[in-house]
């Protein structure tokens, strides 16, 4: 891969925030299904789900394990743990990785093989196969690997290949995070990079935070409607960028935890929404 792959910056991510207008409701602004977390990794939920809200979404519905959802009702009541519509989902945060759906959530074979869009992060990419819903993928390099091997190639070629071979938008997370949709019928494909401002975010959790960023994004651009391939990469990007803006923000005064990288998403939001009407 030899063509330069260009920086999402401001600009682009405030063209993808969507603003609630006065007509909007909870359920027209997006409604996004959460199925994350796990007795042994419960905080994951909490972390994504409170991204989620952070974003700017309608509502959001957790319908993953008991003791996850305990712990999201306890910081953010606000949400709800019943079925129902759903936009566009996030699942696999927190999750033990497996090649199978596991019965006992029924929502998560709804969320894998529905027509909503799917934001898989973490355990989740151990039932890709099963996926058949338009879908994000968020994997460090040691997840990436274990679905396709680098295999000697540059972190770009990696990208574009995992991408075209698992036919989904990769999200190759690190300092500078990269967005590669499959490559279209007509030949090229949505490609770009995303810098992070600082390095204070590769810390536990972090990954849980940009994972419910992305899918509350894709929430809210997919209600009626399913985006396409480049949609869905444009609102992953936005997503990378406003998660390095809440860091920056959360690391003013030193080194931060996850959590407050989440706290300061809708302050990230507005920042980025302000500047680009100035």
């Amino acid at each position: 891969m030899t063509e330069e792959i260009r920086e999402w910056g401001a600009a682009d991510a405030a063209r993808h925030i969507r603003v609630p207008g006065p007509q909007d409701n909870k359920y027209s602004h997006g409604v996004l299904g959460v199925i994350t977390g796990s007795e042994k990794y419960p905080g994951a939920a909490v972390l994504g789900v409170e991204a989620a809200h952070r974003t700017g979404i309608g509502m959001v519905r957790f319908l993953g394990q008991q003791v996850p959802a305990e712990l999201v009702l306890a910081r953010r009541p606000e949400t709800v743990t019943v079925s129902g519509v759903v936009d566009a989902w996030l699942v696999g945060s927190g999750m033990e990785s497996t090649p199978h759906l596991n019965p006992e959530l029924p929502a998560l074979a709804h969320a894998a093989l529905g027509l909503q869009p799917v934001v898989v992060d973490a355990g989740g990419l151990g039932f890709l196969g099963h996926v058949t819903a338009p879908a994000i993928i968020t994997p460090h390099e040691g997840e990436l690997e274990r679905l396709v091997p680098q295999d000697g190639a540059s972190r770009a070629e990696w990208v574009a290949t995992a991408a075209d071979q698992l036919g989904v938008v990769v999200v190759l997370k690190g300092h500078e995070t990269l967005i590669a949709t499959p490559e279209e019928p007509t030949g090229g494909r949505f490609f770009v990079k995303v810098t992070s401002p600082t390095t204070w975010l590769a810390t536990a959790g972090t990954g849980d935070v940009l994972a419910g960023i992305i899918a509350a994004l894709v929430a809210t651009q997919s209600v009626k409607r399913v985006p396409s391939p480049r949609e869905l990469a444009e609102l992953a990007a936005t997503g990378v960028f406003l998660h390095g803006k809440a860091a920056e923000l959360a690391g003013e005064d030193g080194p931060f935890p996850a959590l407050e990288v989440a706290e300061t998403v809708g302050h990230a939001v507005g920042d980025l929404l302000t500047e680009s009407h100035n």
